[in-house]
């Protein structure tokens, strides 16, 4: 795993600043603390630092071809690359070393464009092609491993696995996207592609872009997406047997490293079977690490417990207190822009706890969005049904209109008196799901920002995030459409982007066999009772693990990796809360109501309502702003839109 930075003259062939360059590397040395390497020509540098996991002797880069036409720089795991050197020598190819980044510049030499769709992995590369004057950029299908870049008013393309390196670069100019804050204070992060800077963008997910010396950079081409593709008739249990034969391939292929290896367990099910396979597919006892809570309603350790022992696992356990909140401007720098997930906190500690030990950890990320494990899924398809018995033109002004005057209509049948249920009945099902998923709601977004930034956003409405890849869905029924949508943005703009920041942290590459692409697509097309059935997610994975995992871990009800936030705002950080809040960094920033920030505070403090999440965005937002604004370098500007 590693770090990528690099320049691009889209129109003259001047020299690369090599000081430019090396710092927009070294500010990433984090994720590659093994080797620096850099390449510079008329018009383009790349830089690169290596966290060596596989051919130690000789992966390091940038790597060139045979006649150093081609050069690429490289971050992630090319799971395949066995299979595609073979077929590669085949097609005439020589290697001079045994390491997944050679076959990405002959990959890139036999199908141009088109190598992307013959990788298995996660990555994110750039590679320069000499004789064609062109830079191709390119993300992995599911957004596992980041890459952002920029055009800058000088005829700069900049580009770097980490907005930090980019922000090294005299020339780009730091102004906030106001419709970025829109969707951070809605989702808890910024969707892919908008990044929190109006010149950053981030390279969406399955996705490349091409870039030719002499031209404007065009926008991105998508080169893969999750099919949805019904199976043919498939009996339950040949599914379930499917399943678990792809798990098991999908482990076995990240098992290669030349480094020390081990897993994340966190107690759930999707660590849980992963840690299965694992112990299977290995001839000595695997590592395992996973992160306790003090407070009982957030603590999953008992049930990592259960299956370290069922498979004899070497586990190591760590316990977050309230004090761990200390973290909080250290995760505000790690992220280069506002996130509001607050099990960043924990993801960080198990990074840590499991870099002690290992270089490689695999993880159960992804189950949830592939095999429909959020209970927002079953709540959804439950108000879909009453959705489905009146058409939209009926509902939304009827009980639209309910909602507004609730609690007026306590005529209506019991169901539906709550004024929630009734204003999502009169929307849409993309509208209905944004609610559901929203971190503050627009009401709330209303009240919290300024006239200024109000007037910034213009009719901008952080749905349309939504409503933009729901238009892309290949799929019509109701659960597939959601699965989609966090597919799409949940997964690689909040939960992927987490662990990629935290574990690169400490040096730590993580490996997830569930966002294995082959697997992801065969998920897809399995038929939405597989995986939803009777309020219960993920069915067909529960029905194929049940000789491998306790029962009571399988069928408990499911907790999440989170923080008692709620309680820590009303004790140990509780001033530290008030204060940054007050703070004159909110104040002069002219983008909140302040008035109603104090209203959040005193409702929550006074147990009036549980604003917790709220609070931690903004408290976020805050350490981003002051640090920002007092980093050497950093300026940031309030631009209207």
């Amino acid at each position: 795993m590693c770090a990528i930075a690099g320049i691009f003259d889209l129109y003259q062939q001047a020299d690369i600043d090599p000081a430019v360059l090396r710092q927009m590397t070294d500010l990433q040395r984090h994720r590659g603390p093994d080797q620096a390497g850099m390449h510079r020509e008329p018009g383009v540098g790349l830089g690169h630092r290596r966290l060596a996991i596989i051919d130690l002797a000789s992966g390091a880069q940038p790597l060139f071809n045979e006649d150093r036409s081609v050069v690429v720089v490289y971050n992630g795991e090319i799971y395949n690359f066995p299979a595609l050197m073979r077929e590669l020598q085949q097609f005439g190819h020589s290697f001079r070393t045994r390491c997944d980044t050679e076959v990405i510049v002959h990959a890139w030499e036999q199908w141009g464009a088109r190598c992307v769709e013959h990788f298995r992995g996660m990555f994110a590369f750039a590679l320069w092609d000499r004789r064609q004057r062109c830079l191709f950029l390119a993300r992995d299908r599911l957004g596992v491993k980041p890459l952002h870049y920029a055009v800058l008013d000088n005829g700069q393309l900049i580009f770097a696995s980490e907005i930090k390196a980019l922000l090294a670069h005299g020339q780009l100019r730091r102004d906030l996207d106001p419709l970025a804050i829109d969707e951070y204070f809605a989702y808890g992060y910024i969707p892919e592609p908008r990044t929190v800077f109006r010149q950053i963008r981030k390279l969406e997910p399955g996705h490349t872009l091409l870039v030719r010396h002499g031209s404007a950079p065009g926008a991105p081409r998508r080169y893969w997406d999750v099919p949805f593709q019904r199976h043919r008739l498939i009996s339950q249990d040949h599914a379930a047997d499917e399943l678990l034969a792809r798990l098991r391939e999908a482990v076995r292929i990240r098992l290669v490293a030349e480094v020390p290896l081990g897993a994340f367990l966190s107690g759930g099910v999707d660590s849980s079977a992963v840690v299965a396979m694992m112990a299977q597919a290995s001839p000595t006892p695997v590592n395992t690490c996973s992160i306790a809570f003090d407070e009982a309603q957030f603590d999953e350790s008992r049930y990592a417990t259960l299956v370290a022992e069922r498979y004899h696992t070497h586990h190591h356990s760590q316990r977050v207190a309230q004090h761990d909140a200390d973290l909080i401007d250290q995760l505000a720098a790690l992220y280069d822009e506002p996130f509001a997930d607050s099990s960043a906190l924990p993801t960080y500690r198990v990074c840590q706890l499991a870099r002690q030990r290992v270089t490689v950890a695999l993880s159960g990320d992804g189950g949830d969005e592939s095999l429909a494990g959020y209970r927002r899924y079953r709540d959804h398809l439950h108000a879909e049904r009453w959705r489905a018995l009146l058409p939209l033109g009926v509902r939304q002004p009827l009980f639209g209109t309910l909602g507004r005057l609730y609690p007026a209509a306590d005529w209506a049948p019991r169901p539906l008196r709550a004024k929630t249920t009734l204003q999502a009945l009169g929307r849409d099902a993309v509208a209905a799901y944004f609610d559901r998923v929203c971190l503050m709601k627009d009401a709330m977004r209303a009240q919290l920002f300024s006239p200024a930034l109000r007037r910034d956003l213009g009719p901008y409405h952080a749905v349309q995030v939504l409503r933009r890849h729901a238009a892309d869905c290949p799929a019509s029924d109701p659960l597939s459409l959601v699965q989609y949508l966090d597919l799409k943005t949940y997964l690689p703009g909040d939960i992927l982007t987490k662990v990629d920041r935290a574990s690169m942290a400490h040096g730590l590459e993580v490996r997830s066999p569930l966002l294995d692409h082959s697997l992801v697509e065969w998920i897809s097309g399995l038929p939405p009772d597989l995986k939803l059935r009777g309020g219960s997610g993920k069915f067909l994975f529960k029905q194929a693990l049940a000789p491998y995992l306790p029962h009571e871990l399988l069928h408990r009800r499911k907790m999440g990796f989170a923080v008692p936030l709620a309680d820590w705002f009303r004790g140990p950080l509780r001033a530290r809360l008030q204060r940054s809040l007050t703070s004159p960094v909110l104040e002069h920033c002219d983008m909140f109501n302040l008035p109603y920030v104090q209203q959040l505070m005193q409702q929550h403090q006074c147990g009036q309502r549980d604003h917790s999440a709220a609070l931690w965005s903004l408290l976020m937002f805050e350490s981003f702003l002051r640090q920002s604004l007092h980093t050497p370098g950093r300026r940031l500007e309030q631009q209207a839109a």
